[in-house]
């Protein structure tokens, strides 16, 4: 029998397996569902078995599929590490990659990612630069790090920008507060409120940014704390209005300590994005890196999008 059998099939189910459905796979393989779904039922046809149960949640894999998750998980691991491999012998042994951040949040999602990473190159040292950073692209140019995670392009920067991830941000309330039977919430309800947020710059706080400022609302008072636990303390104290990214807020909100609120009918969303020099963007350790973060961001993290 001729085998149809590719590793881009391997893979497919792979990413079904880890993503759950075919959407999530779909998008963690930068494919579309429909191109997923022919994949799938051409390898069906051609063995004369099904590979998955549909319509089952989570997906559960028959024996054939079983099967061949089980090659998968032998061949992937040993052809991304000879992909590895190749890159350093074309790109000699990396060297370093000092991070710099400009979101106190990020944290949540970064250091998985860092863990990952580091078994897949152990020989490149991952830092992390010191403290909160109000201008992260700065330090690139004066070589004291050597990725900047930034909410925004800034087309005037000469640096390299490689997309992560969209994410929505939503309010957060105490659980009797007088907006609490709310939908969601606009501008304007926040002017009789104190805002609760890290301390950094309007500039760098989406809804300051997005929705406050476009609306001329200023907030009746403004509070701030380096802490994410302590910025809950307030809100569940009813001392003003706190937003986060939902991952940063979903154990809070799910322990029923706060109430979420959605920002705007539409949802308030930020971006995030990797910059680096223009020098180190086509190291295969730095792609390897940003994808590393999306796949497993994608994967842990709810309410994201992929850019």
């Amino acid at each position: 029998m001729q085998s149809i059998l590719e590793l881009r099939h391997l893979k497919t189910l792979h990413a079904l397996r880890e993503a759950g459905n075919l959407l999530r796979a779909a998008v963690l393989l930068n494919v579309t569902q429909s191109a997923l779904s022919h994949q799938i039922k051409l390898l069906e046809e051609h063995h004369g078995v099904s590979l998955f149960e549909r319509k089952t949640t989570p997906i559960r894999f028959t024996p054939a599929g079983e099967r061949l998750l089980q090659l998968a998980d032998l061949v992937l691991p040993q052809v991304a590490n000879s992909e590895r491999d190749l890159a350093r012998l074309a790109q000699g042994v990396a060297g370093q990659l000092r991070i710099a951040v400009e979101c106190h949040t990020c944290f949540d999602w970064l250091m998985p990612a860092m863990d990952l990473f580091r078994q897949r190159w152990p020989e490149v040292e991952l830092d992390i630069v010191s403290g909160f950073q109000a201008d992260p692209v700065g330090l690139l140019y004066g070589h004291r790090a050597d990725i900047a995670i930034v909410s925004e392009m800034d087309a005037g920067e000469t640096v390299s920008y490689h997309p992560l991830f969209r994410f929505e941000i939503i309010a957060l309330i105490a659980r009797d507060h007088a907006l609490a039977s709310r939908d969601y919430l606009v501008a304007k309800d926040f002017a009789s409120d104190t805002l609760i947020t890290y301390p950094v710059p309007d500039d760098m706080l989406d809804v300051v940014r997005q929705v406050l400022k476009p609306a001329g609302i200023e907030p009746a008072a403004r509070r701030t704390t380096e802490l994410t636990v302590a910025m809950l303390q307030l809100v569940a104290s009813k001392r003003g209005i706190a937003t986060l990214p939902v991952w940063a807020a979903q154990n809070y909100v799910n322990r029923d300590y706060v109430l979420a609120k959605r920002i705007t009918a539409e949802g308030l969303t930020g971006k995030l994005y990797a910059a680096c020099l223009p020098e180190l963007s086509d190291k295969a350790y730095l792609n390897d890196f940003v994808s590393t973060i999306r796949e497993s961001s994608y994967l842990k993290l709810q309410s994201i999008e992929l850019l």
